[in-house]
């Protein structure tokens, strides 16, 4: 079903006359379609500067590649990753004749540059805060959600959003099925569970469908599920980024004014080898990092009570001095943790007068304090700077 749901998407775009003749078909210009669960996905490559002109083209492609029976969305990016289908037929402008440049003196002053759109800051949400870490396996998504519900516990209105494309798990740790509804028949809603408003691709695919895209498709629906998602009314909203550094990390960055980012690191040499390029790229990218949370900081074993260091311990408070970042709490290793993360019963919202509710509780607390130190709001705006 799903071939014959691709021809007759090509159909529609082969219907639709492009910008500068011809179709974007017959120009070479449309990726591999990916089609799961009744959602289709694409992209068109367009020529950078011609980004604007193709928009409309993208809405209606979307619109129509929807309307095709079986499935029920389409999220179409436009995209200037490739040259070809047309894309080099318009010559080069030609250059002005080379003059003198006038003493500095003299020059007009240049107007500062007008942000883009697209870093505006996200309609009726705050302040944007990103967990994150340098490499998977450190708990990163489970701080994530139990740092939200902490939020929440300090009276805020909190969303959080799943922002790992490609493994996706706020739905299983918030215990959520179904798909989102739409309002006006484009903007989703997101699902609530414990007084959070949540989105995830893990809403939109089934849990064992392979998400094979490259950076434009995972751009494009990081956007969406920003800036197409009934968020509002927020004060926070978390986002649970994918680990490493890579496009997504460059997307919110550019996308959205962060109010900062919290790092989450496990406490050996390695982990923290990858938190500090963690912690270097959003400091490249002049995102405040709000501080380190060490996870599996220690182990008590529940019937002597001892306690065993098992990944070592103090790493992360150590990086976070030498680093001149807050320390915003450890987590210790927990099987009441981890087994209320399999069931979906985060323990800052099923066990919130325990000592581990307590202790996200106090990383929340810190995590709020350094938001205010730092002055992020969803006011400033991040410039991308490269060396």
């Amino acid at each position: 079903m799903s071939e014959d749901q691709k021809t007759k998407i090509l159909e529609v775009l082969s219907a639709l006359p492009a910008p500068g003749g011809g179709d974007v078909v017959s120009r070479g210009m449309v990726s591999d379609i990916f089609i799961a669960d009744g959602k289709a996905f694409f992209s068109i490559s367009v020529p950078a500067a011609e980004a604007q002109r193709f928009e409309g083209l993208r809405q209606e492609a979307e619109r129509r590649a929807a309307a095709i029976p079986g499935l029920s969305s389409a999220m179409v990016a436009l995209t200037a990753e490739r040259r070809g289908g047309g894309m080099e037929a318009r010559p080069p402008a030609p250059r002005p004749p080379a003059r003198s440049a006038p003493p500095a003196a003299s020059r007009p002053a240049q107007p500062p540059q007008p942000s883009r759109a697209a870093r505006q800051g996200v309609e009726g949400v705050g302040r944007i805060v990103a967990v994150a870490s340098g490499k998977g396996g450190v708990g990163k998504s489970t701080t994530a959600v139990n740092l939200a519900l902490g939020f929440r516990a300090l009276g805020l209105r909190v969303g959080l959003l799943d922002a790992d494309i490609y493994g996706p798990s706020v739905p299983r740790l918030l215990g959520l099925r179904g798909r989102p509804e739409l309002e006006n028949g484009r903007v989703m809603r997101p699902m609530d569970a414990y007084g959070l408003k949540a989105m995830s691709m893990g809403f939109l695919v089934e849990e064992e469908t392979p998400m094979i895209w490259r950076g434009p498709m995972v751009m494009s629906a990081l956007n969406q599920m920003l800036r197409e998602v009934a968020w509002a009314p927020l004060d926070i909203l978390v986002v649970d980024m994918p680990p490493g550094t890579g496009d997504a990390q460059l997307t919110m960055a550019q996308q959205v004014p962060l109010a900062g980012a919290v790092i989450v690191s496990t406490p050996q040499d390695l982990a923290l080898i990858d938190a500090r390029k963690g912690l270097a790229m959003f400091r490249k990218v002049e995102v405040p990092v709000l501080g380190i949370v060490e996870n599996m900081s220690y182990f008590v074993a529940p019937d002597t009570g001892r306690r065993y260091d098992i990944f070592g311990h103090g790493g992360a408070r150590a990086e976070a001095e030498r680093l001149g970042v807050p320390f915003l709490g450890e987590v210790p290793l927990e099987m009441a943790i981890r087994e209320g993360s399999d069931a979906g019963a985060p323990v800052m919202a099923v066990q919130p007068d325990g000592p581990h509710a307590r202790a996200y509780a106090a990383i929340a607390e810190r995590t709020l304090a350094s938001i205010e130190a730092s002055g992020a709001s969803a006011g400033k705006t991040p410039e991308i700077v490269f060396e």
